[in-house]
């Protein structure tokens, strides 16, 4: 019998390439057709390797999920960023290589996010999506996720709906 190891851990000055692996094909993947082309293709650049590896260093919340020692993706976090929204954490970014999605691993990632989030006193959470990425929205509703905001974002010319999600029950162990 073959067994393959997961493992979820936090970034290290070695994960900047293949984060921005995960980042580059889970975005493009994600937002095709969603985000124009051209503003999608800008966005994707500003992340690179260099970025991905000062966001490490400076100790930013990053998670990483190696499936058979590769990174096949990551989860962002940290403390919410609208002050205004009665959520103490957030989670920033969830990604997953598209080949890798659908695994349960997502579920895997969120739920270490939000426990890394209670361990720093962050009890809450709250995390956005694109209203037209209908993958993440039923991830997030299928996590127990309620609707709490609706906004928009300009990219580019466009500007875009974005929905939040709220999750105020203690994350799972």
């Amino acid at each position: 019998m073959v067994e393959t190891a997961t493992l979820i851990r936090h970034a290290g000055p070695g994960d900047a390439e293949a984060i921005t692996h995960v980042h580059d094909s889970s975005w493009r993947d994600a937002y095709r057709g969603v985000i124009p082309g051209g503003e999608l293709e800008r966005m994707i650049a500003r992340r690179g390797p260099q970025w991905w590896a000062r966001a490490i260093v400076r100790g930013s919340g990053i998670l990483v999920l190696e499936f058979d020692q590769d990174v096949v993706g990551y989860v962002t976090y940290g403390r919410n960023r609208v002050p205004s929204m009665p959520y103490s954490g957030e989670i920033f970014e969830i990604y997953l290589l598209p080949e890798y999605q659908g695994l349960g691993f997502g579920r895997r990632l969120f739920n270490a996010a939000r426990q890394e989030l209670a361990a720093h006193g962050y009890l809450s959470t709250i995390v956005w999506a694109l209203a037209d990425n209908d993958k993440a929205l039923a991830f997030y509703r299928r996590l127990g996720g309620l609707t709490v905001r609706r906004a928009e974002e300009r990219f580019g010319d466009d500007m875009l709906a974005r929905v939040a999600f709220g999750f105020v029950s203690a994350p799972v162990r």
